[in-house]
């Protein structure tokens, strides 16, 4: 499903968010900008259409965005943050020669790690998910 600015406001209204023309924006390019983007990444993306919007202001909006849980935080080994658009159960295939990050969904992974796990309980630990980093270098790099 592609995201319009329609998605957007509604994703925010249905949050209980007000819905601001900075909060699209930065949503908006969470999505546009893709692979996992960073905050300069995010700020270099509006200030194309937005040159006056404050470094202050989307850091402040991505942190409403994720308490929201509208997107999330990925660290790399190079502990940079990047912000993901990406709600849904997936992983992550992370690059560790280039810092690119791409989505990975496996169906049955996720089985498999909810079945060892079911099996072997970790004391005084509950499990709410299972994100996985998986780390190695792409052909590509």
């Amino acid at each position: 499903m592609k995201t319009t600015i329609e998605n957007i406001r509604n994703q925010l209204s249905d949050k209980g968010l007000k819905v601001t023309p900075q909060r699209i924006a930065i949503l908006e390019a969470v999505y546009g900008v893709g692979g996992h983007p960073t905050a300069d990444n995010i700020i270099e993306h509006i200030r194309k259409n937005n040159p006056n919007i404050a470094s202050g202001t989307v850091y402040k909006v991505l942190d409403t965005l994720i308490e929201n849980k509208l997107i999330r935080r990925v660290t790399t080994d190079r502990d940079v943050m990047r912000y993901d658009g990406v709600m849904g159960k997936h992983h992550h295939l992370y690059c560790t020669e280039c810092d690119l990050i791409e989505d990975y969904i496996d169906e049955e992974l996720d089985t498999v790690l909810r079945e060892y796990f079911k099996n072997r309980e970790i004391k005084g630990f509950h499990i709410k998910e299972f994100v996985l980093q998986i780390k190695g270098t792409f052909d590509k790099c």
